[in-house]
């Protein structure tokens, strides 16, 4: 089986952890890169700065409360190049707010999917998620 390769933008060290733990759990091999503010993730993405060598993930995890620029500007990143524009990002994110729902979908987001504060419930939902985007899904092949 494939070793899988997601980005993780996450501002915090305690949600990384978890995710961290929850995919560790899962039955996929994956190396989970993290990314802690939004200017690191376009860098990432963009194989720029201190991310020359970096991979294209095959899935982001995207916070929209981030430092320095906001998950909704590297959604837009993301979805307005044309070598990123294919990689399924989900929104993974403590708002409810309607706004940010109806933002990340009218920006192509994959799927929205609000963090559970509860330790037992968020890794059920990485677990979810991994499952779903890497059991379920077909994924485009990396060019």
């Amino acid at each position: 089986m494939k070793t899988v390769d997601i980005l993780l933008v996450e501002d915090n060290p305690g949600d990384v952890r978890l995710t961290r733990e929850a995919l560790n759990e899962g039955h996929l091999s994956n190396n989970l890169h993290v990314a802690s503010d939004g200017v690191e993730a376009i860098e990432f993405l963009t194989k720029t700065g201190n991310f020359k060598n970096a991979i294209t993930p095959d899935l982001v995890l995207l916070d929209l409360n981030l430092p320095k620029v906001n998950g909704f500007e590297v959604l837009e990143k993301i979805k307005s190049d044309e070598h990123l524009k294919t990689i399924p990002v989900i929104i993974l994110t403590t708002s409810l707010s309607d706004h940010d729902i109806i933002t990340s979908y009218s920006m192509h987001a994959n799927c929205y999917v609000p963090k559970p504060v509860e330790y037992d419930s968020f890794k059920k939902v990485v677990k979810c998620i991994e499952e779903f985007w890497f059991s379920i899904v077909k994924l485009p092949s990396a060019v």
